[in-house]
């Protein structure tokens, strides 16, 4: 393997620092800072939070920001005071927030002033202590701060009112952090982050993530790529929000290692801002999910980008449809990568090496992962039979925070996570997943996943997006039930239908059809399937 070894994540951004000094690492609304001025902003935001915080390491700091250029500030700075990040989703409701802030004990928030006013809320019940506030602007340079958060506040209405009986512009907590930071010690064992995951399975658990765990997946993701990071500056659109673990991992980690440029973008889905953000340069890495691949493929202004130093596409989250990764191919003559991972293996367990890619799997394990496909007694399967994906290597967290039994529920006493997907294993070695475990929907004792049916559904010409999700029978069970996004052409139900059966076996096709605008999506544009299941509020 030609990438170093870190034993910690300090390390690694130490020598990516020293070594890239002079280069680009981040832009955001036109503004870029270099790896020096990212190494001096936060180290000022390590001493501030050393000096003047109160807070000691091992404390937990949220922070709910988006793609700006004060995310790396922040996570570095908090890093590097030894403390443990929590990353915290801006679109979080009250409720939600409250339950991450409460349970991971966080003693700081560092939010975005647009959505300050949910923490001011409950803040009074939790234990932060420390409420750092910025606003869109704030690490601009003078006029366009002031014109951008004038914009931003007065203009677009878009920081509602909100009081914190303390709080601390971050520009403030720079300007006080004028002494020495002093190193913290820290080992690969080290808490370096709480990553909470979706909650699908019910409350939000807290992934605790080490040093150890992400520098070894730095290392895994690095080795199968071999087209990528090979040259200084190259050029990385980040679209998925740093906050995820995919993207925390891909660009705040691996991307500073080498010295790559990272364009942010705050908002993907403002497709005519992402185009002007990326438009002055080669961008040689986007990583997205399914659905925005699609959404970038249907604008005209996208197409018409410049696609010469595009080397890696990757994806995850959720199935790339054939269409989608066809599309994609023939427009930028560059295969979307696909892999697959979760919060709790920080993430990345299998993929497809950049330069053998299988179109339609997951590709093959990382470089010291085992994976396994079980039955119900955790025995391994055949190859072609489907079951439960299990892995076993050095990028699986310890543990739920402060959850010992639903720990005990994923990870057996030898080592092994089980992720709840179901999947096979070809006899290439390459791997496919079929669907998630509770997805599975059951017809007369057959089982249909879901990502088969939708990547056919989605080969239709005038279909954009399609879900599906079991519903009561009382003839067969379940029966399947089809969502679907049309480009606005009317298409019935009787051409979805007949598209199905010539492509589908019989208990496969949609039994019922439900017509929208929109589907539901996560933060990451990750269909929501259970939203479709449970259209109520969650309480």
């Amino acid at each position: 393997m030609d990438s170093k070894r870190y034993a910690t994540v300090s390390e690694l951004l130490q020598d990516a620092f020293s070594q890239h000094a002079h280069l680009p690492a981040f832009t955001c609304f036109g503004h870029t800072l270099t790896y020096a001025e990212i190494d001096s902003l936060s180290a000022r935001f390590a001493s501030y939070l050393q000096h003047h915080s109160g807070l000691k390491p091992g404390d937990r700091i949220a922070i709910q920001l988006p793609n700006i250029l004060q995310y790396p500030i922040v996570l570095y700075g908090a890093i590097r005071a030894g403390l443990v990040v929590v990353n915290t989703n801006p679109l979080y409701t009250a409720r939600e927030l409250l339950h991450q802030l409460k349970d991971s004990g966080a003693k700081a928030l560092v939010v975005l002033a647009n959505v300050a006013d949910k923490a001011a809320e409950i803040l009074p019940q939790t234990q932060v202590e420390k409420v750092i506030v910025t606003e869109i602007g704030d690490l601009l340079p003078a006029p366009k701060r002031q014109l951008i958060n004038f914009v931003v506040r007065h203009i677009k209405k878009m920081v509602p009112a909100y009081t914190f009986n303390q709080s601390l512009n971050v520009r403030d907590a720079l300007k006080l952090g004028d002494r020495p930071l002093t190193p913290v010690p820290v080992t690969g064992d080290s808490l370096l982050v709480l990553q909470y995951t979706g909650g699908t399975t019910g409350v939000a658990k807290g992934a605790m993530l080490s040093h150890g765990n992400l520098c070894a997946n730095v290392q895994q993701i690095l080795h199968h790529m071999t087209k990528l990071f090979k040259t200084e500056s190259q050029v990385v659109a980040v679209a998925l929000p740093l906050y995820h673990i995919f993207a925390f991992n891909i660009h705040g980690l691996c991307a500073i290692s080498r010295g790559a440029h990272n364009i942010l973008i705050p908002n993907p889905r403002d497709l005519p801002a992402f185009v002007k953000a990326i438009k002055p340069y080669k961008v040689s890495l986007y990583v997205a999910v399914n659905t925005l691949y699609n959404a970038l493929l249907r604008y005209e202004d996208f197409r018409k980008l410049d696609f010469s130093e595009l080397k890696t596409s990757a994806a995850g989250g959720m199935a790339v449809t054939e269409d989608v990764a066809g599309h994609w191919l023939e427009l930028t003559g560059c295969a979307i990568c696909e892999g697959y991972g979760l919060t709790e293996t920080s993430p990345v367990l299998v993929t497809n090496p950049d330069n053998a890619i299988q179109s339609g799997t997951i590709g093959t394990p990382v470089i010291g992962t085992e994976i396994k496909i079980a039955d119900e007694q955790g025995a391994q399967v055949s190859d072609g039979q489907p079951g439960e994906l299990w892995a076993r290597g050095p990028q699986v967290m310890s543990g739920y925070w402060q959850k010992p039994d639903a720990t005990a529920e994923v990870l057996t006493a030898d080592g092994w996570f089980k992720t709840g997907d179901i999947a096979i294993r070809r006899p290439d070695g390459y791997f496919k997943i079929v669907d998630r475990k509770k997805d599975m929907i059951l017809v007369s004792g057959f089982n249909v996943y879901p990502n088969e049916v939708e990547d056919v559904v989605t080969q239709h010409p005038d279909i954009v997006e399609a879900a599906v999700i079991g519903v009561p029978s009382q003839e067969t069970g379940e029966a399947v039930k089809l969502f679907v996004v049309t480009d606005g052409k009317k298409v019935s139900e009787a051409e979805i239908i007949a598209f199905c059966r010539q492509r589908l076996t019989a208990y496969k096709i949609p039994r019922l059809i439900e017509y929208r605008d929109s589907l539901p999506k996560s933060n990451v544009g990750k269909i929501l399937r259970r939203e479709l299941r449970d259209p109520a509020p969650h309480a």
